[in-house]
C-alpha cells in the first residue's frame, strides 16, 4: 500500500466510519437475544444432559443389570450391583452415578441394549453441594419418570441414526 493511500485512510478515518456504519446498520434490525430463564432455545435430540433410568409402560424398570454401561464408562462413574429375582431375571439393587466424574460422553446410553439409561434434555441441574451430584437408583428413576415423554420422543427422533 502506498504512503499516500495509508495517509489518506488515517486522515479521513475511513475504518472508523465503516465500523460506525456497520453498527448503525445492526442497531435497527430486530434483536436475536433470548431471554433465558423465560425463553429457551431449541435442543438437539442428541443433547446429552442429566442421566435418567427409564421404565417399561407397565412400571417395571428397564435395567436388566447387564453392566455394559459400567464396563464402557471411561470415567468409571457408574457402579452397579445386581441380584437375581424369584422369577429368574436379574435386576439392579444398586445403580449409582457420580455426576462429578461423568464426562457426558454418551457411551453408557449407546451400550445399553434396552435403552434403560439415557441422558435426557435437562441441563439445569446445578447443586449447592457435591453430595447432591451422587445419583442413586431412586433419583435416576425419578428423573426417568419426570422426563419420560421427552426421552421417548428424543429416542424416536434419533432412531434412524442409531
Amino acid at each position: 500500500m502506498s504512503f499516500m493511500k495509508r495517509s489518506s485512510k488515517m486522515l479521513l478515518l475511513s475504518e472508523l466510519i465503516s465500523g460506525m456504519a456497520l453498527t448503525f446498520r445492526y442497531m435497527f434490525k430486530p434483536k436475536v437475544t433470548v431471554n433465558y430463564p423465560f425463553e429457551k432455545g431449541p435442543i438437539s435430540p442428541r443433547f446429552r444432559g442429566e442421566h435418567a433410568l427409564r421404565r417399561y409402560p407397565n412400571g417395571e424398570e428397564r435395567c436388566i443389570a447387564c453392566k455394559l454401561c459400567e464396563a464402557v464408562c471411561p470415567a468409571q462413574a457408574i457402579t452397579i450391583e445386581a441380584e437375581p429375582r424369584s422369577d429368574g431375571s436379574r435386576r439392579t439393587t444398586r445403580y449409582d452415578i457420580d455426576m462429578t466424574k461423568c464426562i457426558y460422553c454418551g457411551f453408557c446410553e449407546e451400550a445399553c441394549p434396552v435403552d434403560a439409561i439415557v441422558e435426557g434434555p435437562n441441563f439445569e441441574f446445578a447443586t449447592e453441594t457435591r453430595e447432591e451430584l451422587l445419583y442413586n437408583k431412586d433419583k435416576l428413576l425419578a428423573n426417568g419418570d419426570r422426563w419420560e415423554t421427552e426421552l421417548a420422543g428424543r429416542l424416536n427422533a434419533d432412531a434412524p441414526y442409531r
